[in-house]
């Protein structure tokens, strides 16, 4: 009878499982493949979600959830996203973090293309109170082909920092980034995103992911997370976090 009391409020898990190691301070990599040229329709849209909670001797909840929509025209492709992720241990929050942004993109050939995005991101428990990222510049389709994209593309950029000891910088930057995508079978797709914020305080970013399919609609993603400050804030002084996550997803 103690058993049977102790395992149900020991582990709930529903839909998925998240494994969150540190919070991350900056870990936007947009890695959704967006060429108009080769879309199979004019709206593609994920979400994807984890809960964890435990109770008993301890008492702890973990929570993340982001988002990409993207619309597709002749030559256009337009994408929103966003990200939710916290945790807390014995009732004390211990990470918080939220992001969101937009990005635009136009076709000037098959493999050439302009873009511009813009990102938001709250972490205060990394020492962000606020950080708006602006970029904008060129990119060249490397790959497009049914079983591998890759593009890269660079530009420039200006960031915004709030940190949460109440002191804001403001600079410019130079942005670099490559994706990769790799539909290795019908159901499962690799896909690896390297972004580069190079400035006085440089942030490299990396996402590892693979998504499987379970049906039309649902499916599995596995990601694993990296983001490193050249120059962390004096409250955050760590200069590398890492998140792995493991969360079910839908497909609109």
């Amino acid at each position: 009878m103690n058993l049977l009391k102790t395992v149900p409020a020991a582990l709930l898990l529903t839909g998925s499982t998240l494994v969150n190691h540190f919070a991350v301070a900056d870990d936007n990599v947009f890695t959704v493949m967006d060429d108009p040229s080769t879309a199979k329709k004019p709206f593609e849209g994920t979400i994807n979600a984890g809960y964890l909670a435990q109770s008993g001797n301890s008492t702890n909840s973990s929570l993340t959830a982001d988002s990409t929509m993207t619309w597709y025209g002749n030559t256009t492709a337009w994408s929103l996203w966003g990200n939710a992720s916290n945790t807390s241990s014995n009732d004390e929050r211990s990470s918080e973090k939220y992001s969101a942004g937009g990005r635009g993109r136009y076709n000037l050939t098959d493999l050439n293309y302009v873009f511009g995005q813009a990102s938001w991101l709250t972490d205060r428990f990394n020492g962000y109170h606020e950080r708006d990222v602006f970029t904008g510049g060129y990119g060249r389709q490397i790959l497009n082909g049914p079983q591998q994209s890759l593009r890269m593309e660079f530009g420039p950029g200006v960031r915004y920092d709030e940190y949460t000891d109440g002191t804001h910088k403001t600079q410019a930057l130079g942005y670099a980034s490559g994706t990769w995508a790799w539909q290795f079978t019908d159901t499962a797709k690799f896909s690896q995103g390297v972004a580069v914020l190079g400035s006085e305080d440089t942030t490299v970013n990396s996402e590892t992911a693979l998504n499987v399919a379970i049906n039309e609609h649902f499916g599995l993603k596995v990601a694993y997370n990296v983001s490193w400050n050249s120059n962390p804030p004096s409250t955050a002084p760590e200069h590398t976090d890492t998140r792995t996550s493991v969360t079910l997803g839908y497909k609109m």
